[in-house]
Parts: C-alpha cells; sequence; structure tokens
C-alpha cells in the first residue's frame, strides 16, 4: 500500500512541484544554507555513526539490562542496519537519475526523466546520476530494526524508538529536499526500503527469544510406580 502511494505521488509529478516551490532557473537558495547543509546533512551523518557505535557497545554487553533484549539480539538488529546503511548507497551507486540540482529546470544540464525509465540499458538524462534513493536518509531509517528488537520487549520503548527513528529521517529528509539535492520521492522510496527489508527479515531473524519453549511429553517427568510383592 505504501508503494502505490508513494507511486501515486511520482505520477501526480508532485516531485516537481515540490522541487518548484523550493528552488528556481537559478538553482536552490538553501543548497549551502548552515541549518541544512551544516547542521541537518553533516551533523545527521555524524549522530547517525555516534548512535551506530554506541549500538555496537550495548550490543556487546555495556549497560546490558536482564529484561531488556538479548545480546545475540542486539547483534542481528545492529547488523541489519548496517546491511540498510549499505544497500541504499549501493543501488543508488548504480541508478542513472540525477539530483535536482543538477537539472536544467533548476540551473543544471540535465533533463527531468522519471527515475525508472533511467534503470533502462543505455538510459541517461545528460546529469552525473548516482541520486535515486536517496543514501542520506538511510542514515535515520536505517534504525528501524531497533523497533523490531524492541517490540517483543518492551512496546513503549518500541514505539519511542519508532517516532525517533521517523522523526531524525522526516528532519534529514527535509533538508535534502530543500537544498535540491534530493526529489521528495527519493526519500520516501529510502524509508520504504528500510522498513520492508525489516518486515521482511526481522520478524524470522530478530523476533525469536519470545518463542514458547518446547513441551515435553509428561511421561518422561512421571514418577515410577512402585513395585509391590504378592505375598499371598
Amino acid at each position: 500500500m505504501a508503494a502505490l502511494l508513494i507511486l501515486v505521488w511520482e505520477g501526480s509529478r508532485g516531485d516537481l512541484w515540490v522541487a518548484r516551490a523550493v528552488g528556481s532557473a537559478d538553482g536552490f537558495h538553501w543548497r549551502g544554507q548552515v541549518l541544512f547543509r551544516d547542521i541537518l546533512h553533516d551533523g545527521g551523518r555524524w549522530l547517525s555513526a555516534v548512535t551506530l557505535g554506541a549500538w555496537a557497545l550495548w550490543a556487546a554487553g555495556i549497560g546490558e539490562a536482564s529484561d531488556g533484549p538479548r545480546r545475540g539480539e542486539r547483534w542481528r538488529a545492529w547488523g541489519l542496519t548496517v546491511a540498510l546503511l549499505l544497500l541504499v548507497p549501493a543501488v543508488k551507486r548504480l541508478s542513472l537519475a540525477s539530483c535536482p540540482w543538477d537539472l536544467a529546470l533548476f540551473g543544471g544540464t540535465a533533463r527531468y526523466l522519471s527515475h525508472w525509465v533511467l534503470w533502462w540499458p543505455g538510459a541517461g538524462d545528460g546529469g552525473p546520476g548516482h541520486c535515486f534513493p536517496a543514501g542520506h536518509a538511510t542514515s535515520a531509517f536505517a534504525f528501524l530494526p531497533g523497533v523490531w528488537l524492541w517490540w517483543q520487549h518492551d512496546r513503549r520503548k518500541a514505539m519511542a524508538w519508532g517516532a525517533a527513528v521517523l522523526a531524525a529521517g522526516v528532519l534529514v529528509s527535509l533538508a535534502q529536499t530543500v537544498r535540491g539535492a534530493h526529489f521528495v520521492s527519493h526519500n520516501l522510496w529510502t524509508a520504504w526500503i528500510c522498513w520492508a527489508g525489516c518486515a521482511s527479515v526481522a520478524p524470522r531473524w530478530l523476533m525469536v527469544s519470545r518463542r514458547a519453549p518446547r513441551l515435553e511429553p509428561q511421561w518422561r517427568h512421571a514418577r515410577p510406580i512402585p513395585q509391590t510383592t504378592d505375598r499371598t
């Protein structure tokens, strides 16, 4: 359903509408603005790295809580996060779609084409490409495995984690959109890829500690019936 809504957004050319609202033929005014470039873009990247490092320390046993996720669960969730952090930029590297600030509409040289068309061999928009999906948004959305990790132990923490990831993802996506680095759909697809990756892997890979223990047949624990001697 979420993927369908993103496709509807793309079909309505919502990307161009937003890009034209924040940019012009002279480019994007907020491209070098301190808040969006230095704080939300560069700062968000550093915050992601620090969070990933802190998670690794927690997974190794530092700050371990007896009623929280087990060490194996924490490492698996951390590994899934790292996989997402590598997956989206790898896909982006293969894409021929250029960023909004590279388009002729906004002072660049590339022509606007759907990023789906640009996956065909030999296709190109005349720009540098490598802009779809949004790589920077992954620095937030890749931490979604934490929701599945906590869900089976403390649902309030799981929802708080998810809210924090969503808020961070929206902020970094907003920064990149107003700077002209990505279309709205680029960020939405990154969020969808991270969510879909978690939804398909996490239930089988992470949510295992609450499975019911295997029950043994009761006869194994039955006490032996004492033997009686017939003296008649």
